[in-house]
């Protein structure tokens, strides 16, 4: 049996046992379920739209990422340009100066979902080879390269002047420790984690698979912090205290029309956190999962447990925005947002 195929029958055995492996198309099924339920009682199937009114859609998809980050105090949010297509490395290069950005920094798309063509560049040859193959808008963020990266979820209804704090999710970079004896493709292969990312990690580390990595020296596979790209989830609940809750509240009170979702953000230590000295790096709206039920052991049912109860919540900001005057989006206008988006994705 050759290695590919050992690697294939592991992988297809380890997302057999362990959920938070599956497609996101079969998660879903049961949340499918209760969006029909909820569209009932709210008789529109596009209720979700109205959860955030200052959010495309309310965060569902297809979201300018500039523009809600727009929304954030610029003390809050890395500098960023969008870069529109089509456009040529001299331009790219001329809006960074522009904008007192220098490489390394991040690209990513300005529409996309779960670490879609996110990369961190490090040179002009880098840029170049990006925008060979991105043809879509996208944003050069600043870098931010600070200790502690989490996903903090937020809901508030609207008229209170209090909301809470749902969910914490830390979050630990895929990598590999050399021992001294294996190559680089055997310390990928024997950790269960990188090894579900072998496709893309074989092409990206080509050069080095055969390398015996020296003992205790650590490679990082992914510095993206996505769950998709092999990011390890942490369930961070004990973080949650009223002073939490009030950092968060003073955050979200200065973003028009933004009730429910999940703060991706950097910053420097768990007091920073707490004292609202962060750097946000992206805001999702009502499509956004509290990501702390990626723990790996997280049971099945506490997952779903915890989903329902934010889309409960959900519908009713929703339910009572639309009762102070906010539309839902009609169903046609969702459709065809629905296919740019996916267009937007190739």
């Amino acid at each position: 049996m050759n290695n590919l195929l050992q690697v294939r029958l592991a992988n297809l055995w380890v997302r057999l046992k362990k959920w938070e492996y599956w497609p996101l198309e079969v998660f879903q099924i049961p949340v499918f379920a209760m969006w029909l339920w909820f569209a009932l009682r709210a008789r529109s199937l596009t209720f979700f739209t109205a959860s955030n009114p200052g959010i495309e859609l309310g965060g569902m998809f297809g979201e300018s990422k500039y523009n809600i980050l727009k929304k954030i105090p610029a003390h809050l949010r890395p500098a960023m340009v969008l870069v529109r297509q089509p456009a040529g490395l001299d331009q790219v290069l001329q809006l960074m100066r522009q904008n007192a950005l220098s490489f390394p920094v991040v690209f990513k798309p300005n529409v996309g979902e779960r670490g879609y063509r996110v990369e961190r560049v490090y040179s002009e040859q880098e840029a170049a080879r990006y925008l060979r193959s991105m043809h879509h808008d996208f944003i050069i963020q600043e870098l931010v390269d600070l200790p502690v990266e989490c996903g903090v979820f937020y809901v508030r209804r609207p008229g209170q002047q209090a909301g809470r704090v749902t969910s914490v999710n830390l979050k630990e970079m895929l990598a590999v420790t050399g021992d001294g004896t294996s190559t680089l493709r055997e310390l990928i292969i024997r950790n269960e984690r990188a090894r579900m990312q072998w496709q893309r990690l074989k092409n990206h580390f080509a050069h080095r698979l055969n390398e015996v990595i020296p003992r205790h020296e650590k490679i990082m596979l992914n510095q993206i912090g996505n769950h998709c790209l092999g990011t390890m989830f942490i369930n961070g609940e004990q973080l949650i205290n009223r002073r939490l809750h009030e950092a968060f509240d003073a955050i979200a009170a200065c973003i028009d029309g933004f009730y429910f979702g999940r703060f991706d953000l950097r910053c420097a230590s768990v007091n920073d956190l707490y004292t609202g000295n962060v750097k946000i790096l992206e805001l999702n709206g009502c499509s956004s999962e509290p990501a702390h039920i990626y723990e790996p052991g997280y049971s099945l049912w506490k997952a779903y447990k915890t989903v329902f109860q934010h889309w409960r919540e959900m519908y009713h900001i929703s339910r009572i925005n639309h009762r102070n005057g906010v539309a839902y989006v009609p169903l046609k206008t969702v459709i065809g947002e629905f296919r740019r988006y996916k267009a937007s994705l190739r």
